[in-house]
């Protein structure tokens, strides 16, 4: 018999989680650590700090550090901070069922609760939250998009998974967790995610909320504010997505790791390119113009001359075309003067997007793209519909996650990379001083 979401929030301990759901922990960890560290030097994490530091100074829960910074505010605001900071790189860990990102709310709030409490945090601690805050954030989100006309961020479905998770850590019981759920589920952040494709702004996908709303939510819980029920969570339409609570980790069926830095729906155009390009030999002067077959939601990223980081991260033919251009898309395309490119703008405006009802239909499940390219002597090259690399049946290997961090965040955090990774991939064995030392390797600036 499946245990109800409160049973399982309330019961679960380090020794219930699988060794995959633990491997799966320690990779989103090391993953999101290296999107914070290199988010944390964007416009848009510097905003968030400062709006944070305005109007969310420590109160009676404590004082919590903000992720890459080091600024102590209360642990609503470090969570908003450090989610903005994360989400400022659209690099971070997802989940295609649910379109979105769970990782990029869930760690900074719950390292920024974390921070506060008075007793120390072991790394098994962290691992039982951590399970709890994405677990619950899956099958939140998979009933929310089955059961609302609309797409909504990933902010709207991540409060509710944080509530609960912040909940335990507070020693709230079965009754006070599913009454955060529903705070957590009412106050979260409905933001249509179209809306911030169709006009590209620090929005984001909604996570800047969703942290805060579900932090507030179980410390809401533990005075006695009520909000059940949570409908994402109980309910006849709801009870089919919460069967095999504690026994089916969605967590592990359905995380991926992205390679690039920008929205996973133009990944598995990318890496067509970039397999077209290495196949034949080829250098960007060679290619006249670009295609892309891809689903219907994919063309609307558009993106041929994006102005700034914005516009960028929510693109699909300009980071085709500095794949084609430069072979990668890293930190140093990542910049204002990378955006001016000619050769990436030449190619980028010659790239035509061609909404496929096939492929549509087929992007339920998985993102799926098909790429030609126009050479200069009018051959054209084709690659078949594919979906991206670091899906579960593709996945990133453990050298490309590291890969990928150091690429991202080595140069900020040195010396105190190869740490953060040591630590990260083996923080569920780490006693309370060894978690300490990762929450402070994490919790201050880079150059502290």
């Amino acid at each position: 018999m499946s245990l109800t979401m409160p049973e399982f929030a309330t019961g679960l301990l380090h020794g219930d989680l699988p060794d995959a759901l633990v491997v799966t922990l320690r990779r989103s960890f090391l993953d999101t650590m290296g999107v914070a560290a290199i988010g944390s030097r964007t416009q848009m994490a510097a905003a968030a700090r400062a709006g944070a530091r305005a109007v969310f100074g420590p109160g009676s829960g404590g004082a919590a550090r903000v992720l890459m910074e080091g600024s102590a505010l209360g642990v609503a605001g470090a969570a908003m901070a450090g989610a903005f900071t994360i989400d400022s790189i659209d690099a971070h860990d997802g989940t295609t069922p649910n379109k979105g990102h769970a990782g990029s709310a869930v760690f900074p709030a719950v390292l920024a609760v974390a921070d506060a409490m008075d007793t120390p945090v072991t790394g098994a601690d962290f691992a039982v939250w951590l399970a709890l805050a994405y677990e619950v954030s899956y099958r939140a989100g998979q009933v929310q998009h089955a059961t609302c006309p609309d797409y909504h961020t990933s902010g709207s479905w991540t409060a509710v998974g944080v509530a609960v998770a912040v909940a335990r850590m507070l020693g709230c019981d079965a009754g006070q967790i599913r009454h955060a759920a529903g705070i957590g589920e009412y106050h979260g952040p409905r933001s249509q995610m179209m809306r911030c494709i169709d006009h590209p702004s620090m929005l984001r996908d909604g996570v800047g909320w969703g942290a805060p709303s579900g932090v507030t939510a179980a410390y809401l819980a533990r005075e006695g504010f009520t909000g059940a029920p949570a409908l994402t969570c109980e309910g006849g339409e709801a009870a089919p997505f919460w069967q095999g609570l504690g026994e089916d980790w969605l967590t592990i069926a359905h995380t991926h790791y992205k390679r690039y830095p920008c929205c996973r729906w133009a990944h598995p155009a990318m890496d067509a390119a970039q397999d077209l390009m290495a196949a034949h030999g080829l250098t960007a002067d060679r290619v006249a113009s670009v295609e892309i077959r891809t689903f219907h939601y994919a063309t609307r990223l558009a993106g041929h001359e994006p102005q700034t980081m914005d516009d960028l991260a929510y693109s699909i033919a300009w980071p085709v075309a500095a794949i084609i251009a430069r072979g990668r898309l890293g930190p140093q395309e990542l910049t204002p003067e990378a955006l001016r490119d000619p050769e990436i703008l030449r190619l980028s405006r010659a790239t035509r997007l061609i909404d496929d009802p096939d492929l549509t239909a087929r992007s339920v499940a998985q993102r799926w793209a098909a790429v030609a390219l126009v050479l200069t002597d009018g051959q054209k090259l084709e690659a078949p519909p594919r979906t991206p690399r670091g899906d579960v049946d593709d996945p990133l290997s453990d050298g490309e996650i590291s890969a990928k961090f150091h690429l991202l965040a080595g140069d900020i955090l040195a010396p105190r990379a190869a740490e953060v990774e040591d630590l990260c991939g083996r923080f569920d064995r780490l006693d309370a001083v060894g978690f300490a030392r990762l929450m402070d390797l994490v919790l201050s600036a880079p150059d502290a």
